[in-house]
């Protein structure tokens, strides 16, 4: 498929996913939401793809935020509408994603640029990355997500500290905090989030599948964590991996996982 705003590349397992407005410090406007969306789509059809990287085009910018422009004169209703379908398109499909999704952050990643990074698996950041929520500085809030998934990762305290102060940190404090899994420099980046690829790839993707759900289904309303847990636990033993899994254990060999 041909995009115009971003870029996707699978190459030895691993989907590659910029966003390719450098001009715009790669915003996110409706037309790359849809495209992004369309590339994970894809992702998660082909059988060559087993955990798919998120960046941003250059080293200044991972995403600086939103397109302002498209929505500065929106009624309410058009507000709403707007974050609704962002959420269902992107955000929230990234977070459920069946296969692995690690955002490798350079640069900015502001507003529903730390959005989309949040809504990945787990982070990974250069040590030039500036994160942030600046919406309320424009009258608004995190419309992607934004309040819900920061809380989640850096605690209600800190997370109302960043929203209300439209603050940025670097990506020392971003360690500190657990927004970023790690750190690296600019030029070791991609290298990095690669390995840590390379290693996930070794395992079982049906039971990573399992995993995601089990996790996620613990931040979901109304929904126990324990008993989904236990249901993907009891699904893994139908599964060829596990058999493969077991078997190449007792057996002392390496696992060939067939992915099924």
């Amino acid at each position: 498929m041909v995009y115009q705003n971003i870029l996707s590349e699978t190459e030895n397992g691993i989907t590659t996913i910029t966003i390719n407005r450098p001009s715009k410090l790669n915003a996110l406007n409706r037309e790359t939401i849809q495209e992004l969306h369309d590339a994970f789509e894809e992702a998660e059809n082909s059988s060559k793809t087993k955990v798919i990287i998120i960046t941003g085009s250059g080293e200044k910018a991972f995403v600086a935020g939103a397109d302002i422009s498209e929505f500065a004169d929106f009624s309410v209703e058009e507000g709403g509408k707007l974050a609704a379908k962002g959420q269902q398109l992107l955000f929230d499909f990234v977070a459920n994603f069946s296969k692995p999704v690690i955002a490798a952050v350079n640069g900015f990643a502001l507003g529903g640029g730390l959005e989309l990074a949040m809504a990945a698996h787990f982070r990974i950041a250069s040590e030039n990355a500036k994160m942030g929520l600046p919406e309320v500085s424009l009258g608004v809030i995190p419309g992607y997500g934004g309040t819900q998934r920061l809380p989640q990762l850096v605690g209600k305290g800190r997370a109302m500290e960043l929203i209300m102060t439209a603050g940025m940190i670097d990506a020392s404090q971003a360690l500190q905090y657990g927004l970023v899994n790690h750190v690296t420099t600019p030029e070791e980046l991609m290298e990095f989030t690669e390995k840590l690829a390379g290693k996930i790839m070794k395992n079982s993707s049906v039971a990573i599948a399992s995993a995601i759900r089990a996790i996620n289904a613990n931040y979901e309303d109304g929904v126990n964590g324990f008993d989904v847990e236990i249901e993907e636990f009891g699904n893994c033993f139908g599964t060829e991996d596990f058999k493969e899994g077991t078997q190449a254990f007792l057996q002392k060999r390496k696992a060939d996982f067939p992915g099924k």
